[in-house]
């Protein structure tokens, strides 16, 4: 009896399920808190489905997520936004963040493995790295990865989700505020702060940890602080467009 000879055909790719949301998710992220989606932008489903070439249902359970996120509204007219920052919340989100700061790395002193240790000092590499650049960008997503992956080392996964999103909004914050002057001394006494930290988190010194961890979560809070001072305080410059109009000849 003769036997029909077997293709190897290779079945065609299958779509990973929820790979379209997350792809969604991660990129309209990205692109709110480095501004480049500013506060109020719209977010039309329709527009984005286009733009990634996906359907409306990916869009809509990304930005779900989004929202959860705090970094996405929905308006009573059913518009979706990008979250407005709440200056007037401002005090109880330092509050929450250096109560973060303090209960993440408290808490890895105490549960860290030597792979949270190695994860830990790697984007403590990347941040000194983009320090040296003088790289603001990069300073600000490389210290919010390196506090995450300290929360991280801490086991606690809703420590790390709250303290994700604390970051990711003080990563707006400084983005609206901070041009990395050459001569601010902050992101290299950063450096040294992170370092005593990481040394406080491998020798399992929970209390040095959670003092370090609160100073160094009172110098950035006084930091964006004199942001926002510095920039209510500057002075109004006056040009031709703040002129009153010249009539017109009848």
């Amino acid at each position: 009896m003769s036997t029909r000879p077997t293709t190897n055909k290779p079945a065609a790719a299958r779509p990973i399920r929820g790979s379209g949301v997350q792809t969604v998710y991660e990129q309209l992220r990205q692109s709110i808190v480095s501004l480049e989606l500013p506060p109020g932008s719209a977010l039309d489903e329709v527009r984005l489905s286009q733009q990634f070439g996906l359907s409306r249902t990916p869009v809509r359970e990304a930005l779900v997520r989004l929202m959860g996120d705090g970094l996405v509204t929905l308006l009573s007219n059913r518009t979706t936004i990008v979250a407005p920052i709440d200056f007037g919340k401002l005090p109880i989100y330092f509050e929450a963040l250096t109560l973060m700061y303090r209960v993440t790395t408290r808490a890895a002193a105490t549960r860290r493995s030597p792979d949270d240790l190695a994860a830990i000092r790697h984007h403590q590499a990347a941040y000194t790295e983009a320090v040296a650049r003088s790289d603001a960008l990069g300073m600000i997503g490389t210290n919010r990865d390196f506090h995450v992956a300290i929360a991280d080392a801490g086991g606690n996964s809703y420590f790390t989700s709250l303290f994700s999103r604390l970051l990711d909004e003080g990563r707006r914050l400084l983005r609206l505020y901070y041009y990395a002057p050459l001569d601010d001394h902050l992101p290299r006494k950063y450096v040294d702060e992170h370092d005593a930290m990481i040394e406080a988190i491998a020798k399992g010194d929970a209390e040095l940890a959670d003092q370090l961890a609160a100073a160094h979560a009172a110098q950035i809070v006084r930091q964006i602080q004199s942001y926002i001072a510095r920039d209510v305080t500057a002075p109004m410059r006056l040009d031709d467009a703040t002129k009153a109009p010249a009539r017109r000849s009848r």
